[in-house]
């Protein structure tokens, strides 16, 4: 295959999931058999011809026809000055309900934002001096620099295989990606679970590669984040955060404002301050457009069984390592070794959309892929 994939790529060592033992199917059997009608419906809310030979969704998702729709109209009202600001809250907090049926959590212990960093700042602020957090090495900046900047805590980086193991009675907070943004990988969740339980240590995980394309369940974990701008197909600037009743008191409302009160709109002034009682002090206000264009979006995911579009998505990429001649990562994020980014300049020019991520080519696919897809990968390293 020239100077393609060689066959030494690391394959995925992770474990099937308690629970989502299913999720590890063979390469055909997920792409082949007849979608459900939920699905179906999903797959169609894209644009088709343009999303040939996008496989860069671990980057950016694209937006349904719904979110596209819904934000041209919301357009027109600011254009015609009939937006009425106050409308805003009933889309977010629809959208709040969205998110918390699709991760499985009640409705109170979901805050919303804009970006994943800012989040894991107000986390890293409630971290007591002198206390121990175990990041995974090589995991996404947004959830290890924030820990970073505190002089008075011992930060830990270990290999994601690892987690689990290394999770000590010193440990206070464990911290990780559901997905690895760089390479795929799917953390062992029960094992990392189970060691935070016996050493009484807290749970952070970073859910942004994960919810929309992989079941996610936030009820696991003491805090979870998630910005939606990629498998949630929603544009950038909105992300959520979970609390448990258990870290609830720990953490701070630091970067509260008028969005965090318990009446949005009479909390617009100080001093008197009464903020939600839920998980909703925690709220930043949103950057309204962008939460109309996720509410549809959200919407049609909370209503999807995510384990099939995940047999779909993972299928595909073990349909494209077995094209390639590399063992399967049953992962919807295909990599491989391609520090020169040789690759990467093949699939490029050819008009594929890809993307490199510390010295590896990094394909991914969700609801607008399908086996064209992967053929014109093949296509494209093999010409």
């Amino acid at each position: 295959m020239g100077s393609g994939p060689d066959a030494s790529v690391e394959q995925s060592t992770h474990p099937p999931h308690e629970g989502h033992a299913g999720l590890m199917t063979n390469t055909q059997s997920a792409i082949s058999r007849t979608h459900s009608l939920a699905l179906q419906k999903a797959i169609e809310q894209y644009d088709f011809d343009a999303a040939r030979g996008y496989l860069a969704v671990a980057s950016i998702g694209l937006p349904t026809h719904e979110t596209v729709k819904a934000q041209h109209e919301d357009l027109d009202l600011w254009r015609s000055a009939r937006r009425d600001p106050t409308a805003y809250d009933g889309i977010v907090e629809n959208t709040r309900a969205h998110y918390a049926r699709l991760v499985g959590v009640s409705v109170d212990r979901v805050a919303m934002g804009s970006q994943t960093s800012v989040m894991t700042s107000l986390i890293a602020a409630a971290v007591p001096a002198g206390a121990e957090v175990v990041c995974v090495d090589g995991d996404f900046s947004s959830i290890v620099f924030p820990f970073l900047q505190r002089a008075d805590i011992r930060v830990r980086n270990v290999p994601l295989a690892g987690l689990a193991d290394a999770v000590t009675d010193d440990t206070w907070l464990v911290v990780f990606s559901l997905a690895q943004s760089a390479t795929g990988a799917i953390a062992d969740v029960p094992a990392v679970v189970a060691a935070a339980a016996r050493h009484g240590s807290y749970t952070y995980c970073d859910t942004t590669q994960a919810a929309g394309v992989y079941p996610v369940d936030a009820s696991l974990f003491d805090l979870t984040v998630c910005h939606a701008y990629k498998w949630l197909s929603s544009p950038r600037g909105v992300a959520f955060l979970t609390v448990s009743e258990r870290f609830d008191a720990a953490l701070i409302p630091l970067q509260a404002g008028w969005y965090a009160g318990d009446h949005v709109w009479q909390s617009c002034y100080g001093p008197a301050m009464h903020l939600a009682p839920s998980a909703r002090r925690f709220d930043v206000s949103p950057a309204w457009p962008a939460w109309v264009g996720a509410e549809p979006a959200i919407r049609m995911f909370a209503g999807l069984d995510i384990a099939e579009v995940w047999a779909r998505a993972s299928g595909l990429g073990d349909q494209l390592c077995d094209a390639l001649e590399i063992p399967q990562q049953h992962q919807a994020i295909v990599t491989w070794k391609d520090p020169e980014g040789v690759d990467l300049e093949r699939l490029i020019a050819a008009g594929l959309k890809v993307s490199g991520r510390a010295g590896r080519l990094r394909a991914s696919f969700h609801l607008w892929n399908d086996e064209s897809d992967v053929a014109a990968v093949v296509q494209a390293l093999r010409r």
